[in-house]
């Protein structure tokens, strides 16, 4: 798991505020958070032998995120410290379970290609998948994607926060899992166009609606189950730990999806951006399945 680890100052609002205006009535808390550390533990909390690859500052917030990140299951050894803040993010969330959020990357923007790759580098061989996110410098992606292709293994990257690609990154990603605004910023020409830049599978998440796949076989629409949602901080998220662990699981495609989406669901029914992160057996219970 290659990406940021940050703590969510979260303010819950009656609803969201218009740009220039002050919204009152807040509540406000403090969690662990970062798209990096969310789809570890989504992976974890499904049963995933997880190591997180990033970069934590020398203060009380990173100390206190990396001690969650080992109580979820998480390896560390491989989260530096470095001498910044640790990256924050401000989360607003509104009566409807809407968010908005504000980055400030903090420690997640020391986080170097070279370390990346001799991180990567130095796991045991063996089947794996490697899960990165856009949280964290462009070139330490473009290492985790490069790592993962000498050694084999699926490459799935979640191109949050949006931005434009590079050419040689597209054709190292296994499975690109933007949603339907991050396609947008990527891919005017839409899912079409990034499977002929050479992404193996573009999976567009649609929210409660649930997904997307696209690839060389066509399109596959995979609902979501109606779950009564709380916040949907950090389903994205879930669904793209989820999806990994799914891969690594042996899963197809095809088949991985809907346990990702599922668990993205479920993940919505409590506060906080992993509060709700299922597990193995409450994915399998809600698919009508043995866990």
């Amino acid at each position: 798991m290659v990406g940021s680890v940050n703590v969510d100052l979260v303010v819950r609002l009656p609803r969201l505020p218009q740009a220039g205006e002050t919204a009152g009535g807040g509540e406000f808390s403090v969690g662990p958070g970062g798209k990096g550390g969310n789809q570890a533990v989504a992976a974890a909390r499904l049963g995933a032998d997880v190591v997180m690859v990033g970069a934590l500052g020398d203060d009380d917030h990173g100390q206190d995120a990396r001690a969650d990140l080992e109580r979820e299951g998480v390896g560390t050894a491989l989260v530096g410290t470095v001498p910044a803040a640790t990256g924050v993010a401000v989360v607003l969330v509104d009566q409807n379970a809407e968010n908005l959020i504000a980055l400030a990357p903090g420690a997640n923007a020391r986080l170097r290609p070279g370390a990346v790759a001799t991180a990567l580098a130095s796991l045991p061989s063996g089947p794996a998948v490697v899960l990165a996110s856009l949280e964290v410098p462009l070139a330490s992606v473009e290492a985790a994607g490069a790592v993962a292709a000498d050694r084999g293994w699926p490459f799935v990257l979640n191109p949050a926060p949006a931005a434009p690609l590079p050419a040689g990154l597209l054709r190292l990603t296994t499975v690109l899992t933007p949603n339907e605004g991050e396609l947008a910023v990527l891919a005017p020409g839409g899912p079409a166009a990034l499977l002929s830049a050479g992404v193996g599978a573009v999976v567009v998440t649609c929210g409660g609606a649930g997904a997307v796949v696209h690839d060389g076989a066509g399109s596959l629409v995979v609902g979501a189950p109606q779950v009564e949602a709380v916040d949907t901080t950090g389903a994205g998220d879930c669904v793209s730990g989820a999806l990994a662990w799914a891969l690594a699981s042996g899963l197809a495609l095809a088949d991985a999806v809907p346990v990702a989406v599922t668990a993205a669901s479920l993940s919505t029914r409590a506060r906080g951006a992993r509060a709700g992160y299922p597990t193995r057996e409450e994915v399998a219970t809600a698919m009508g399945r043995r866990a």
